[in-house]
């Protein structure tokens, strides 16, 4: 591997052909939309086990999965309501009664998850149990699901470098399974992801690194090892090079993630069902920010100047529907105080606002043109991630 710079991305299809609009949201979001919600990611090198790469390497053109392949994954499709947008991935069943692993950023943003396994497939909503956004690893629940098909999961831990795998995924969000054998390249890989999106940009480590053609539906699958067992999660793939390479999460690593989640305590990094949501998009000066709405990626100047010349957090949009088109803030409003206590910055609203519940009431108030106003609003359940 060169010393250029690399990047991976958070591969999370749409189904092709299918135009997907912003509906009014927002140009900014409409370009993140267009892009089948994917989180790319950008960064240096990824760093990690230095080990060099196998002297073969393995050329085989994807394939449909067997049966046995098949046996335990999920195809996932995602509703992002606040985008009138569409995506896709894949998830691993982990229980008979439809608990489901995927990746954080497959499901950032949704409103509607819908998950399809089985042969013949059978589709289930489903509920987000809690999330890791650090990490990217989500924890779902089917609904009314049973007896379900498990994915064989591997706790040997025995994974090495030249070790044959077979990466497989909603490729495309075709709504197919497709398993593209690969090698394992690396261990103990570390990359840098970029915001884009509903997601924000992480580092991600302690990934494997195989050499297969990973694309975008494919996040949340599975990498099988030789004995048709589940040795990780795709998380992310290289970009801005002729040789893709995959990375994945251990699976270790992921089922430790899922048991906090599923022990219902939230952490600094694992979040537990959905998150308040208020509906305004907040402009922060350093990056975007969902403060119980969608950040904006490309802020107005004289936004970006109030912020920076008034004490409160500007309005840049109201998303239909929300408490906050209810209570009557429009763009420009800047809102100032929040259950009496002054609000400081975008920042300082984002950061209560996550201190809250869904079915919470907060009092608000906010100026416009010089004129004060307020109402109390009742918090309701905001996208997932």
């Amino acid at each position: 591997m060169d010393d250029e710079v690399e990047a991976a991305r958070m591969p999370r299809g749409r189904r092709p052909g299918r135009r997907l609009a912003a509906g009014g949201v927002g140009a900014a979001l409409a370009v993140a939309v267009l892009a089948g919600g994917s989180a790319l990611a950008s960064g240096p090198e990824p760093s990690g086990a230095m080990a060099p790469a196998p002297a073969q390497t393995i050329t085989v053109d994807p394939r449909a999965a067997t049966l046995d392949e098949r046996a335990g994954l999920a195809i996932l499709d995602t509703e992002l309501g606040y985008q009138r947008a569409e995506a896709a991935g894949t998830g691993i069943v982990l229980t008979s009664d439809g608990v489901v692993l995927t990746n954080t950023h497959v499901i950032a943003g949704s409103t509607e998850v819908t998950v399809t396994v089985g042969v013949p497939p059978v589709a289930y909503s489903a509920t987000v149990v809690g999330s890791d956004a650090e990490n990217d690893v989500a924890v779902l629940q089917l609904d009314d699901a049973a007896n379900l098909a498990v994915a064989a999961i591997d706790h040997d831990e025995d994974l090495a470098i030249g070790d044959a795998v077979t990466v497989v995924g909603n490729a495309q969000g075709a709504s197919e399974l497709i398993a593209t054998p690969g090698l394992v390249t690396s261990m103990d890989r570390t990359i840098t992801t970029r915001t884009e999106g509903s997601t924000t940009g992480r580092e991600l480590g302690g990934l494997i690194e195989v050499d297969a053609d990973v694309v975008s539906g494919d996040s949340g699958g599975a990498v099988l090892d030789e004995d048709g067992e589940v040795v990780a999660m795709t998380t992310a793939a290289s970009t801005g090079r002729e040789d893709i390479r995959g990375y994945a999460i251990p699976v270790g690593a992921v089922l430790d993630i899922a048991a906090q989640i599923l022990s219902g305590e939230e952490t600094e990094t694992v979040s537990i069902g959905y998150p308040a949501f208020l509906g305004v998009q907040l402009v922060m000066s350093d990056q975007p920010t969902r403060p119980g709405g969608l950040g904006v990626d490309e802020p107005t100047d004289h936004l970006l100047r109030r912020q920076r010349d008034d004490t409160g957090a500007p309005v840049a949009g109201v998303l239909s529907g929300t408490p906050a088109d209810a209570a009557g803030i429009i763009a420009g409003d800047i809102v100032t105080m929040l259950d009496g206590a002054p609000v400081t910055s975008a920042a300082d609203l984002s950061e209560r606002l996550a201190e809250h519940e869904p079915g919470d009431t907060v009092t608000l108030e906010w100026t416009r043109g010089g004129a004060s106003h307020s109402a109390d609003v009742t918090l309701v359940e905001g996208p997932a991630g």
